[in-house]
């Protein structure tokens, strides 16, 4: 009876072991996420946050925001100056001078073109009307040296053509049979007419045309809507045709007038603004210099 007894309770004690065992794994396993959790909590507490705001769950309570200190314009400290350069043709418009090597315009009047030449040696006419209807002006110039029954052999024609208010609007002539000198070179007395005329225009980029008319060689130039040429006649190989003439409406006359036009360009209303083109740090200890002497004065 003994033996069944203790065989009995032998058997009550094995299960009862084996619950105590689990229970003891079990509070072990859930102690163990607590204590790494923890760990992991102590270690960088905002991955905690981040995961319950995820999840909609707020867990701390947000820090109040500092309140937002909002300085008044009196009492701001303006940014530092920095240099600035203003070129001075945004205030400055262009001398006359300097358009007038763009802009092809003629500065001088037709009756101030023939009296240059007469004053050369070209014993050009008054100008004036050629008829009573005419609504045009001019001077010309017109000499032949030899001729037969048909034609001249040494002829010089020259005609500047404008209007009653002194406008030029072409220069043209012809030399037939001109003279020349040992070096084949043209008579310095009909070079004096091209002279006369390159000068009085004023564009100094066709000084370049004398050489080869020097020498009765063709030349052809347009710049900026002036047109020069010198050219032997095809229909006679001792005669020469010459033309000036500006179109006042082609592109680059056109272009070139509306960027010199004085609309275009800001009217300097005191003398000072010149000093504009100065750094802008330069400038403004001339402008407190200016109100030191305004206050000195008072």
């Amino acid at each position: 009876m003994d033996l069944v007894s203790d065989a009995s309770q032998e058997q009550v004690r094995v299960p009862l072991r084996n619950n105590i065992r689990r229970s003891v794994w079990s509070i072990f396993f859930l102690i163990l996420p607590c204590f790494a959790a923890a760990a992991l909590f102590l270690g960088a507490p905002q991955r905690f946050e981040e995961l319950f705001r995820h999840f909609g769950i707020q867990i701390f309570d947000e820090p109040p925001q500092p309140p937002m200190i909002v300085e008044s314009a009196a009492t701001s400290t303006p940014p530092p100056a920095q240099a600035v350069d203003i070129p001075v043709r945004l205030i400055e418009a262009p001398e006359p001078d300097v358009a007038a090597q763009f802009l092809r315009m003629w500065r001088v009047s037709g009756p101030t073109v023939c009296k240059a030449l007469r004053d050369a040696g070209i014993e050009t006419s008054e100008w004036r009307a050629p008829s009573m209807r005419s609504t045009s002006h001019e001077c010309y110039f017109q000499r032949i040296y030899k001729k037969n029954d048909v034609r001249p052999l040494n002829s010089v024609f020259l005609k500047v053509k404008g209007n009653a208010s002194g406008d030029i609007v072409e220069i043209r002539g012809r030399l037939v049979g001109p003279p020349t000198d040992a070096e084949g070179r043209l008579d310095v007395g009909h070079m004096k007419i091209f002279e006369t005329l390159v000068r009085q225009a004023g564009w100094s980029d066709f000084q370049d045309a004398l050489a080869p008319i020097s020498s009765l060689r063709d030349f052809e130039n347009e710049r900026f809507g002036a047109y020069f040429s010198f050219r032997r006649d095809p229909e006679s190989q001792d005669s020469y045709n010459f033309m000036l003439v500006v179109a006042a409406d082609s592109g680059p006359q056109t272009r070139t007038k509306a960027y010199f036009s004085p609309e275009r360009w800001v009217e300097a209303p005191d003398p000072r603004i010149a000093e504009l083109s100065l750094p802008m740090s330069q400038l403004a200890s001339k402008q407190g210099a200016y109100r030191q002497q305004g206050v000195a004065s008072r």
